[in-house]
């Protein structure tokens, strides 16, 4: 089974605020503009997963609104596939009331960005609102946004800083997104403490040294059972996210550093998500995903289902 644990929609860059649209631009790796939003786009583009989490995104602070219904309404496109995760933002009031009305739309989880939404992981306010998901056994995923958008506060997406919510709450399972870049060290020693804490590989996959620093690491410490695939779309595709994990291993190849076992790649690829998260199974399909790391990323790739 493959389960994408990090996807969102939207109509256009600035959908993330005109902070994260100023990034996007500075970066000039690809056509930001182009990119693919919703609906056919995003249905195409998570072929090869056989269940897909996609993300809301609240922020006053940022200006942004990827509203819960907009995520009901893609999900209810393929209810046997997607899940969604609501955005909360602990900041604004009725916080508690919103997650009430999430998951009488579906929703499964939540997430939330100290940095994007300008809270302190351990503020009174988003400390009700974990152990609020924690009692309806809601996971959480922490969106790191300090280093990329402007009026975000970087120190608040410090792993360390969620020592203390995983120590008061240990019932409640959440996921560092991107690995918690820049702090991927921190993240690391976290799940290495914590084995209700994982981290998703998404935010890394353009930055191929940063992402083989990680998967060492995560072996290294022990912590390989913790990560979890993420796309990262629309930034990147749920093929080129797979083929580029397999691929890791290709610029240490005859150096003397250390290789991550082709196994254990596979095992973040076909990890279950679904239950290390305690999310709802819902039966689908599963793509066989190993014909993905045989081929060249920029080929037609022809997916194989099999029977489950």
């Amino acid at each position: 089974m493959t389960v994408d644990i990090r996807t969102r929609l939207w109509d256009d860059t600035q959908s993330m605020g005109e902070s994260f649209a100023a990034h996007l631009r500075r970066q000039r790796q690809m056509p930001w503009d182009e990119l693919p939003t919703g609906g056919e786009a995003f249905d195409q583009a998570m072929r090869p997963a056989d269940q897909v989490v996609l993300l809301g995104f609240e922020s006053k602070l940022l200006g942004v609104s990827i509203s819960t219904e907009r995520v009901a309404a893609q999900v209810a496109r393929q209810p046997e596939r997607y899940l969604g995760f609501a955005s909360i933002d602990p900041t604004q009031p009725g916080s508690l009331s919103k997650l009430k009305d999430a998951v009488g739309l579906g929703m499964v989880g939540v997430t939330v960005s100290p940095s994007g939404q300008g809270f302190h992981p351990c503020h009174s306010d988003a400390m009700r609102l974990f152990e609020a998901c924690a009692e309806r056994g809601l996971p959480i995923l922490f969106e790191p946004l300090g280093a990329i958008a402007g009026p975000a506060n970087m120190e608040f997406d410090r792993p360390s800083l969620l020592d203390d919510v995983a120590r008061a709450i240990p019932a409640l399972r959440f996921v560092l997104g991107s690995m918690a870049d820049p702090f991927v060290d921190e993240a690391l020693a976290l799940m290495g403490k914590h084995p209700q804490v994982f981290a998703e590989v998404s935010g890394l996959l353009h930055r191929p040294w940063q992402l083989y620093h990680a998967l060492v690491g995560a072996r290294e410490r022990g912590v390989m059972q913790q990560m979890l695939f993420g796309s990262g779309f629309p930034f990147c595709d749920a093929e080129r996210a797979i083929v580029t994990l397999y691929s890791v291993n290709g610029m240490t190849q005859g150096t003397p550093l250390p290789n991550v076992p082709r196994e254990q790649l596979r095992s973040i690829v076909q990890r279950d998500t679904i239950t290390a998260l305690g999310l709802p199974y819902r039966e689908a399909r599963v793509i066989n995903t190993e014909r993905l790391a045989l081929t060249e990323p920029n080929r037609t790739v022809t997916l194989v289902e099999e029977p489950i």
